[in-house]
This record gives structure tokens, C-alpha cells and sequence, in this order.
């Protein structure tokens, strides 16, 4: 694993890379491969969708990326908590991207029957490495108490099943929710986390110390073998890192 740790002085710089990421991604596929991309819920992810659909919407052969979801919250796709929601508000619309590219988890639907499905269409859209999907970009988020996707510090061990898709549930509210798991996020040729804000700062600081020894994180069992793994992050999230 190369970890790549960057701070950017703007979102609008944050959200420039990752598209430059896109295209750069973009290039180095075959001519009859596609670029998969597994989308992140999250206010920083909507920032860095609406730039790129105000910035690169006609610069990005949106023909060749197929999309999927890291994780999803079990409501219709038409709910303001729904994950593809909030990303075909502030992207989806804007792109011209065949619909057949477009691969949601399905959150109206029974999240037991659901896992099975999307399963199937993980293992029968993206290249396997080990007999694991992988995908050539993953984005997660942070939360303030270290999970990511959607698998939470309470049930960590999660992280590590042996299934790819799973079916949780939030600690608090107990809303029923559709991940991925560490098999199948450190199975990914990139994954990008996403962090801003200096509320972040502390639990970036714990994550990244130097020994890593705090693995009471779900976000610090991400490591991906030999793949890049990059926190794209502001001043802000950034601001109790050692220079």
C-alpha cells in the first residue's frame, strides 16, 4: 500500500484533483474497458460532484465510467438521505452517462434480498482480482466517530466479513443500511477518503498518527494491498497533522 496524505487550500482544489484523477484513470484503460468508480455519500463528495458537473461535465468520457455506490441508506432513490439521490442531483443530471452505467443500490427495496442482488452485479460489472471485484476508484467519507462507508465502530468487525455487500444498521437511529466491506474496499486499485472541515481534525489526527496503532476505527482498517490509498484532505481536517 502507498499512501499518498494531500491538503489542498480550497474544496474547489480538492475537487480538481479527484476529477483530474477521473481523466487521468481515463487514459490508461483499454480501449473496450470501462473505469469503475464507486461514489461516496457526504457533503464533501457533493461539493466535488457539483464542481465537476459545473467544470469537467463535457471534459470526461462519461460513456466509459460505470458507477456504483460504497454505500447506501435503505429509502427510496427519491428520499433526501438517499446516496444516489443527493449524487444524481449534483452530478448524474448534469453528464451525459448512459443509464446502463449507472448502477444504485436499490434502498426501497428489502436490504436482505438487496445484498444478494447487488452482489451480482458487482461480481458481473467489475473485473475481479482474486476473485474479487475491483474496482480502479473508491471514494469514502469520514465520519466524527471513524466509520466509513457505513460500518460503524460498534460493529467493526464488519469491516473484515467475508461477504463483499452487507446489510447494517445506523447505531442511533437504527435505519437500515447497504455497504461495501473492507474485502471488497481494500480490494480497489485506488481508494480516495474524503475529509474537510476542522471538526474532522481530531479523528484525521488519530487515524494517521505514525505507528496507526488505533484500529478501534473502522476508517483506519482501510489499507489497501498494493493500491494506492489517498486522504484528500483541507487545512481545516488537516490542521492537527504534523508538518
Amino acid at each position: 500500500m502507498i499512501k499518498k496524505i494531500k491538503v489542498f487550500n480550497s474544496g474547489k482544489l480538492l475537487a480538481d484533483f479527484f476529477a483530474n484523477e477521473i481523466l487521468n484513470k481515463l487514459e490508461s484503460i483499454d480501449e473496450k474497458e470501462y473505469l469503475s468508480i464507486a461514489f461516496s455519500g457526504g457533503s464533501t463528495p457533493k461539493k466535488v460532484f457539483e464542481y465537476i458537473s459545473k467544470n469537467y461535465s463535457d471534459k470526461i468520457a462519461w460513456e466509459k465510467v460505470r458507477i456504483f455506490w460504497s454505500d447506501e441508506r435503505c429509502v427510496p432513490p427519491d428520499n433526501e438521505e438517499s446516496n444516489y439521490k443527493m449524487a444524481y442531483d449534483s452530478l448524474l443530471k448534469n453528464i451525459s452517462i448512459p443509464e446502463e452505467n449507472i448502477f444504485r443500490i436499490f434502498g426501497e427495496t428489502d436490504p436482505l434480498l438487496e445484498v444478494i442482488r447487488y452482489k451480482i452485479v458487482l461480481k458481473g460489472n467489475i473485473p475481479l482480482i482474486n476473485k474479487i471485484p475491483s474496482f480502479d476508484m473508491m471514494m469514502l467519507g469520514l465520519g466524527d466517530d471513524g466509520h466509513t462507508a457505513s460500518i460503524f465502530p460498534n460493529n467493526i468487525s464488519l469491516f473484515s466479513s467475508e461477504e463483499i455487500c452487507i446489510n447494517t444498521q445506523h447505531p442511533e437511529t437504527g435505519q437500515e443500511r447497504i455497504t461495501l466491506t473492507g474485502k471488497l474496499i481494500n480490494n480497489s486499485k485506488n481508494v480516495y477518503f474524503f475529509v474537510t472541515g476542522k471538526g474532522k481534525a481530531k479523528i484525521v489526527k488519530e487515524i494517521l498518527s505514525e505507528d496507526n496503532s488505533n484500529k478501534n476505527y473502522p476508517a483506519s482498517l482501510v489499507e489497501p494491498v498494493d493500491s494506492n490509498l489517498y486522504w484528500l484532505l483541507d487545512k481545516g481536517a488537516a490542521s492537527g497533522l504534523k508538518k
